[in-house]
């Protein structure tokens, strides 16, 4: 949680840094890039939290890493970050940017999960439901298949959940039936 609010606090230094200077986009760019790397790399995550490696030697593997990648401005603040002993906050630094950036833009983000590829008909349709509950017209969506689902789809937006699937359907009538509200006559 201590980690979560000082990646925020960073990502929105970050953000403001980026749009006083006017290489917000590269900013963007340069975030990308990093929650990618750190979502696929637990060594480098695991790395960065460990309090024996010297901030010296990580921030060393910072450059190493994203030298070239990513703009001077973005291996500077890593910099910052590594003397002020906040290497451990880097990892939720990457996606708590995103999402001020969307909502500084006015993005929406939501994540659909269905148990089929969606159709383009379909796609709409969640966008449409998207729109109507955030008043957000820009919808960023994310696709996932999970054939568990049997039918329907579950749709994230924020901290909101719309679960329309048959598999839920299925667990609600199933614990329905077990209350066992039946009463015979007899």
């Amino acid at each position: 949680m201590a980690d979560q609010r000082v990646a925020a606090r960073y990502a929105k230094s970050l953000l403001d840094l980026g749009k006083e200077m006017g290489t917000l986009s590269a900013v963007k760019d340069d975030m990308d890039l990093l929650s990618k790397t750190m979502a696929e790399s637990r060594e480098l995550r695991l790395l960065l939290r460990n309090p024996i490696v010297k901030h010296d030697k990580k921030l060393a593997i910072l450059n190493a890493i994203f030298g070239g990648k990513v703009s001077d401005m973005t291996l500077r603040f890593f910099t910052i970050l590594t003397e002020k002993n906040r290497e451990s906050a880097i990892e939720g630094i990457g996606p708590e940017f995103l999402a001020q950036y969307n909502a500084m833009q006015g993005i929406q983000s939501a994540e659909v999960t269905s148990a089929a590829p969606l159709t383009a008909v379909a796609r709409l349709e969640i966008r449409k439901l998207v729109t109507q509950q955030t008043g957000l017209t820009d919808v960023q969506l994310t696709e996932k298949v999970d054939p568990e689902l049997i039918g329907g789809f579950v749709l994230r937006v924020g901290d909101n959940q719309i679960d329309d699937s048959v598999r839920t359907s299925l667990r609600r009538m199933r614990t329905s039936l077990q209350e066992n509200s039946y009463q015979s006559k007899l």
